[in-house]
């Protein structure tokens, strides 16, 4: 039996690097993504895959645009076994005059728009008596990083909800894990090292390497390190480990 898939935030990142491991085992992969409905994006997407999969609108923060895309989904494919929750935002304030839109951002998209996607999954995996759902936390959950309280507080929470999520699935063959990363070589990242590029003036390989110097290992997670992880954890050999975040810290502190 083929193991369907949603990842929700999958255009790039560790939900890309993700979604090709999957397709590899042999998976059926279903992306949901804001941008998800541009036709454009979608054809992008698919050159990346190397093969068509199934992509639409994702807005995890409207209930309405969750609960569409499962159904849709469930109707094409007839079950959910695995939810991948990597659809996030990064930004950065003090706690002094921090932008209420700012921190609602954090916790929507980040934190709630996790809870709404378990939300509508679980149903479907209740039924099937198996289930796979990760959340993408950070080492930023662990520890509190200033100028960062929202995102460090929705990361935290996506723990908290993971821990639930577990007790409530155990008796149904559902698992729920959280995967909290240092520092990943992702888009996101490329794009504060260029900003911090053309702010300082530095050589753009002197701010790469403060980035990798910041991991014990000096070297930035990749990907793919990630999607192999979440391969396991979403494999019949993954049954017992639930109700845990895993981190992916290079040694690091926080």
């Amino acid at each position: 039996m083929t193991k369907v898939a949603i990842i929700a935030g999958g255009l790039s990142g560790m939900g890309l690097a993700s979604a090709k491991r999957l397709l590899a085992d042999g998976v059926t992969v279903c992306i949901g993504a804001r941008r998800g409905a541009d036709a454009a994006v979608v054809a992008e997407l698919h050159e990346k895959l190397g093969t068509p999969v199934f992509v639409d609108k994702l807005d995890v923060r409207d209930t309405a645009s969750v609960e569409a895309f499962v159904a849709r989904v469930a109707e094409k494919y007839g079950r959910v076994d695995i939810l991948l929750n990597t659809a996030g935002v990064y930004e950065e304030a003090p706690v002094i005059g921090h932008p209420d839109e700012m921190w609602d951002a954090h916790i929507d998209t980040n934190l709630t728009g996790s809870f709404k996607m378990i939300r509508a999954v679980m149903p479907l995996m209740k039924a099937q008596g198996w289930g796979r759902i990760i959340n993408l936390a950070s080492t930023a959950a662990h520890e509190g990083l200033e100028n960062n309280v929202a995102y460090c507080t929705s990361k935290a929470g996506l723990l908290g909800l993971g821990r639930c999520v577990s007790l409530e699935g155990a008796a149904h063959g559902i698992t729920c894990v959280s995967i909290s990363p240092t520092w990943v070589e992702t888009e996101m990242l490329k794009s504060f090292v260029d900003a911090e590029t053309a702010e300082t003036g530095l050589p753009r390989a002197e701010v790469q390497a403060k980035y990798e110097a910041s991991n014990p290992q000096n070297k930035l997670v990749q990907p793919e390190e990630i999607a192999d992880l979440v391969a396991f954890l979403t494999s019949d050999a993954a049954r017992a480990i639930t109700m845990e975040d895993i981190k992916v810290n290079a040694a690091t502190n926080w």
